[in-house]
């Protein structure tokens, strides 16, 4: 199947095994799709009519890497079971909620039933099924393990989605102070600032620089707001068109994102975590230490970490040891590279490997858990400097003509 078709209604009419009319809507990618179900349901097909499914019924129906984390599951859980892969997907696909879950399954199950091997259909069904995923289906389809490498796969992308969740965890925090804080500085200077500017110019007497300062910010900002927000808007979307469009930006801002205060660390821990559980998870499942390498490079998620990656795997195809090829790289930590050496010299890599992994991922567990107490002195310190400064602007000028009065 071509990824890139699209879901459809098909609305239908016709009989049932009792001769009654019937109908109803079913959403799916082909029109044989449906005349498949409702054959197997013994209809009559009367009238089949296909329609563009609307925009919130996609967005319901769309399949996301969540879904193919449990669907994961629930195969390896059929299959350790003794339940036949046809029958494993046919069950999934039935009772799946998500139209585009169901509808995939069904690509999946008839093209195995075809002839084509599990991990050959999976790859042309869908590009979530990525290539690390069709690879260790492969394996698993060559030993006759199946169930175990779907188990496996479960329980790698169980824990890069709960590691995925904690960075994001860590970064809405300072990112919904930082909102909050902007909003409430631009909502004083244009709404409260010029009330108290029309007092003071009342009184005719020359004010405080500080005060001055503020005003004129205040000015700018009321003359200037609607091209200065122009100016931010062109500004982020050519941040996003650089980034998708531009190799090297995309490089030194995954770069610089390692960089940053307190969030850089925990961005390199997850890297790392994830980088050392996709190749504990590729080494167990009996895939050459090279190719998982490729594998961790391709599903770090940060540019810098991959072509970092990708250099050790050159090195190690030269001969070098692993350790030594990723302590060239300069960017992983002596802890890593110390269990990594173990991990080699005593012939249980991917139990090291797994090891780092939980141990970078606790870390980064409790230091999102603490990035409250971490920021919060921080927060105040912003807050208290940004909202008291302006305040102290303002009363400055009070101050002196109640002195003045005085």
């Amino acid at each position: 199947m071509n990824p890139a078709t699209k879901l459809r209604y098909y609305h239908w009419r016709g009989l049932n095994q009792a001769g009654r009319k019937v109908s109803g809507v079913i959403i799916g990618y082909q029109e044989q799709e449906v005349r498949s179900k409702l054959t197997e349901q013994r209809i009559h097909i009367k009238k089949i009519k296909r329609r563009k499914p609307s925009t919130f019924s996609k967005l319901r129906n769309q399949m996301k890497p969540e879904d193919i984390t449990e669907t994961t599951r629930q195969l390896a859980t059929m299959i350790e079971s003794g339940v036949p892969v046809v029958q494993s997907l046919k069950l999934i696909a039935n009772s799946h909620h998500k139209a585009e879950v169901r509808a995939t399954l069904s690509q999946v199950t008839m093209q195995v039933e075809a002839g084509a091997s599990l991990s050959k259909a999976l790859k042309t069904s869908s590009p979530l099924f990525d290539d690390f995923y069709c690879d260790l289906v492969a394996t698993g389809e060559q030993t006759g393990h199946l169930g175990e490498v779907f188990s496996r796969i479960a329980t790698y992308r169980e824990k890069g989605e709960i590691m995925r969740k904690k960075v994001i965890k860590a970064m809405i925090y300072p990112t919904m102070v930082t909102l909050t804080a902007v909003i409430v500085t631009v909502m004083m200077l244009i709404f409260v600032i010029p009330q108290f500017a029309s007092i003071f110019s009342s009184f005719g007497a020359e004010l405080p620089l500080f005060t001055q300062l503020v005003i004129n910010a205040s000015d700018f900002l009321i003359a200037h707001g609607l091209y200065f927000t122009i100016g931010l808007v062109s500004i982020i979307c050519l941040y996003y068109y650089s980034h998708k469009k531009s190799y090297n930006f995309r490089l030194k801002v995954d770069r610089l994102s390692l960089r940053l205060p307190i969030l850089g660390n925990v961005l390199l821990k997850a890297t790392i975590a994830r980088f050392a559980r996709t190749l504990a998870t590729t080494f167990t499942a009996g895939i050459p230490l090279l190719s998982g390498l490729q594998s961790a490079g391709k599903t770090a998620g940060n540019l810098y970490i991959a072509n970092a990656v990708y250099e050790a795997h050159a090195n190690t195809a030269a001969g070098m040891p692993l350790y030594l090829a990723l302590r060239q790289s300069g960017v992983f930590p002596e802890l890593m590279l110390q269990m990594t050496m173990i991990g080699e010299e005593s012939g249980s890599l991917d139990d090291m490997l797994n090891k780092m992994a939980l141990l970078y991922e606790n870390d980064v567990d409790n230091t999102v858990d603490n990035l409250g107490k971490i920021l919060e002195p921080l927060i105040i310190i912003i807050l208290g400097g940004l909202i008291g400064g302006l305040l102290v602007a303002m009363y400055m000028p009070i101050f002196s003509l109640m002195s003045v009065m005085g």
